[in-house]
């Protein structure tokens, strides 16, 4: 099924990013014990390309506009990388996260890296520009890529691969409403809300060593992973305190950059916080994640961290905030206002645009395995070397297991410092949930 439309507003927003955020990719890394092929990965991929109709089409520049256009493209790039030592992975990815997507040649490339002293150790690391993948849909992908590479690897006969249908432009999945004269009225007070926030209420960051133009920028990973016991406590207490796991990891960073900046006498401190939501259970029809595309959208929340607030109290406050937007139409509003805000970030690079930023996709629903191949582990991250500052982490909880990526934007922040705030961050993690193993690095 050829694509030859015109990019949606969020989806021209991913791309504006692409091209002048220095990147703006979603990085998506596996780790697989096993033996994989680079040729039966090669078939894998060419199946996938075929199957899903935006890997088989470029962006292009025509009168101002954005368009999706397939073409007689090649092939996914896939690169092969031989590294010693397991923990040169997330050296492998830095590279990924920092090299820009060519989205007029492709719009997805892929990694292989194999341990030369763990032969059957490999990592699958797959860079998709963002205007046609979010979490849940790259996830959904490296599960489809393994299941290839089992039917190619045992000899199977591949059923007819049908092209998936197309999902067009977010906003047109939108309820009716979305696009009511009263409600474009309240996207604009919703704007100058958030304006009015950050001006008269500008929230407090972590403190920048060093700030250089956005071409200058780089982003790198800290990479943790929970132990089951503690995953599986921590999002117990998180149930038996009434909240979310996604509220709770919101407050868990904004007091831990709290504790980073607040001064002596200082009895509160005003922070804020953007929240990434799934649009997936709030569209009818429902939208698989089998379907590659961008359905997610962010809630900006602000905040005054008292010196005795507890992280229930505040998790609380943050889930209760979280509903009450969602109910109220703001999940959608965002949608038509992240336009504005990428443009206003991009026009003042050093104005931080939250304290911090959550984005959790929760529970990963995919085999564990696939033949020979055994999937360990997997997580995502996104490229924001734009956010200098900013205090940004990626989970996705998969077999029990939490895992926490961590971004940060250079030379603002060293990685030394925010090792530091990370390690501060999860210990806060470990003493709620009352287990302080942890799993770091590998």
């Amino acid at each position: 099924m050829a694509i030859n439309r015109k990019l949606g507003q969020l989806e021209q927003t991913m791309e504006i990013l692409n091209q002048r955020a220095k990147t703006w990719n979603l990085v998506t890394i596996s780790r697989i014990q096993g033996n994989i092929q680079a040729t039966v990965l090669r078939q894998s991929l060419d199946i996938i390309q075929y199957r899903h109709p935006v890997l088989n089409s470029h962006i292009i520049n025509s009168e101002n506009s954005y368009y999706f256009q397939s073409a007689v493209t090649g092939k996914l790039p896939l690169r092969l990388v031989n590294i010693v030592e397991i923990q040169e992975w997330e050296a492998v990815v830095n590279a990924e996260m920092n090299q820009v997507i060519d989205s007029s040649k492709y719009l997805l490339r892929v990694v292989l890296v194999k341990v030369l002293n763990q032969p059957n150790m490999n990592y699958l690391i797959t860079t998709t520009h963002h205007a046609i993948t979010d979490g849940l849909s790259s996830i959904q992908l490296h599960s489809e890529i393994l299941t290839y590479c089992q039917e190619i690897t045992e000899g199977q006969s591949i059923p007819v691969v049908n092209t998936l249908e197309h999902i067009p432009p977010i906003e047109k999945l939108l309820p009716a409403w979305t696009n009511s004269f009263k409600n474009k009225l309240s996207r604009i007070a919703l704007l100058l809300n958030i304006a009015l926030q950050k001006y008269l209420n500008p929230p407090k960051t972590l403190k920048v060593q060093n700030y250089v133009p956005i071409s200058q920028r780089a982003c790198q990973i800290i990479h943790r992973q929970l132990s089951e016991e503690s995953s599986q406590k921590f999002i117990q207490k998180c149930r038996q305190e009434n909240t979310t796991v996604q509220s709770a990891l919101c407050a868990i960073l904004m007091l831990t950059v709290s504790k980073q900046i607040t001064k002596s006498y200082e009895d509160h401190i005003k922070v804020s916080c953007l929240s990434y939501i799934d649009l997936r259970q709030r569209l009818k029809p429902r939208i698989n994640a089998e379907n590659m595309t961008v359905l997610a959208t962010s809630l900006m929340g602000f905040y005054r961290i008292k010196n005795n607030i507890s992280i229930w109290e505040l998790a609380r406050k943050i889930k209760n905030d979280l509903n009450k937007k969602i109910n109220q139409g703001e999940i959608f509003n965002m949608i038509f206002l992240a336009k504005h805000l990428i443009n206003f970030s991009l026009l003042f690079p050093n104005q931080v645009s939250a304290t911090i930023s959550v984005s959790n996709v929760g529970k990963v629903n995919i085999p564990r395995v696939y033949g020979e191949l055994e999937l360990e582990e997997i997580s995502f991250v996104g490229s924001h070397a734009l956010y200098a500052g900013m205090f940004i982490v990626h989970a996705a909880t998969f077999q029990e297991k939490m895992t926490l990526n961590f971004v940060f934007s250079q030379p603002a922040i060293n990685r030394q410092t925010m090792e530091k705030i990370v390690d501060d961050c999860i210990s806060d993690m470990m003493k709620i949930s009352s287990d302080l193993s942890i799993i770091g690095g590998a």
